[in-house]
């Protein structure tokens, strides 16, 4: 598996895409920094450019390089549920995010990932990569290697085999950059946004 993730590191360094488990479902993914390499995942998965794509971090302070600052409630709710399978909606710094990331919008949705390959292949590169499903635009979430379209795997550069976290459902996204927030997908995260600590 190290070899692996060596390989993957080096593949997305050079400007490939690849896919990874994750704790969720298999993602597939570039460096943040790489508008080449953005837009040609945009293609391959044929995904529409007015949809912003999720980004995955390693660490907390990763994610502060690259959002507007956050309150207290912010921290707290990432403090209890990262690493893990919550997505946030969050203002970002429209300089250092590349516009087709944020579909031209002032957010990013963002996550760390409870996933050891995902996080080595994070921690390997220095930067955030996207993380969106390895699908095919509209069709189904791929939760394991045998969900993966073949079709979809000869158009990547390099693709890690392994196995996700068996949550069966993908990550839950809530908007922090409206108030009061809004649960926008439920899913691997159970939340109530009306009690205080936030979790059923």
């Amino acid at each position: 598996m190290k070899s692996d993730i060596d390989q993957a590191v080096r593949v997305l360094n050079k400007g490939g895409i690849v896919i990874f488990p994750t704790d969720t479902a298999f993602g597939m993914g570039c460096r943040m920094d790489n508008e080449k390499a953005i837009r040609r995942l945009f293609t391959i998965r044929k995904r529409p450019k007015d949809k912003p794509v999720p980004v995955l971090v390693s660490s907390f302070k990763m994610v502060e390089e690259y959002l507007e600052p956050t309150g207290s409630d912010v921290r707290s709710i990432m403090e209890k549920h990262w690493p893990g399978g919550l997505t946030l909606i969050l203002c970002c710094n429209r300089v250092r995010v590349p516009s087709l990331v944020r579909a031209g919008k002032g957010t990013i949705g963002v996550r760390i990932p409870n996933h050891k390959t995902a996080l080595k292949l994070i921690k390997g590169v220095g930067v955030p990569i996207l993380g969106p499903s390895a699908n095919f635009h509209g069709e189904k979430t791929p939760y394991s290697l045998e969900d993966l379209n073949p079709d979809l795997v000869k158009l990547v550069d390099f693709a890690i085999s392994g196995k996700t976290n068996n949550i069966g459902s993908p990550s839950t996204v809530v908007d922090c950059s409206v108030k009061p927030w809004t649960i926008i997908r439920k899913g691997a995260v159970k939340l109530d946004l009306r009690i205080k600590n936030y979790e059923l």
